[in-house]
């Protein structure tokens, strides 16, 4: 064999290892009860939930606690099951957090609640019409 071949197979078998080491990381996204099931039956994996922000009547959110230092913040989040869990985030709470139109939660579940890792906002858009104009 040429050298050229077999690097080219070395280069391909380390592109297999790194695809199948990050499909491993991948999870989809479940409901709080999936989540909880899984994290019982021992499974590390960070999850994903999405979910919403309660709101009152009025439109206001609730349900959000921060920390006296407000370095950290717990909050509580409705899935797609209408399950509400409450969610602690160890680190301050993201600026366009009151404005999200849907939350997606990455973490875990620790004892007994919900650990989120990382916090994904879908905001409203700035871009999107108020309507058509004729």
């Amino acid at each position: 064999m040429k050298k050229t071949h077999i690097i080219g197979i070395v280069v391909i078998a380390i592109a297999i290892g790194v695809i199948m080491t990050t499909a491993g990381d991948a999870s989809a996204y479940v409901a709080f009860e999936d989540a909880q099931e899984m994290a019982e039956s021992g499974n590390a994996n960070k999850i994903h939930v999405v979910g919403k922000l309660p709101k009152s009547t009025e439109g206001e959110i609730y349900g959000i606690q921060k920390s006296p230092d407000m370095m950290s913040f717990s909050f509580q989040m409705v899935d797609e099951n209408n399950r509400v869990e409450q969610v602690f985030h160890p680190n301050p709470m993201p600026t366009d957090f009151l404005r999200s139109e849907q939350v997606v939660v990455i973490g875990s579940y620790q004892n007994n609640r919900f650990v989120a890792d990382k916090i994904l906002l879908k905001c409203p858009s700035k871009y999107q019409e108020e309507g058509i104009k004729t």
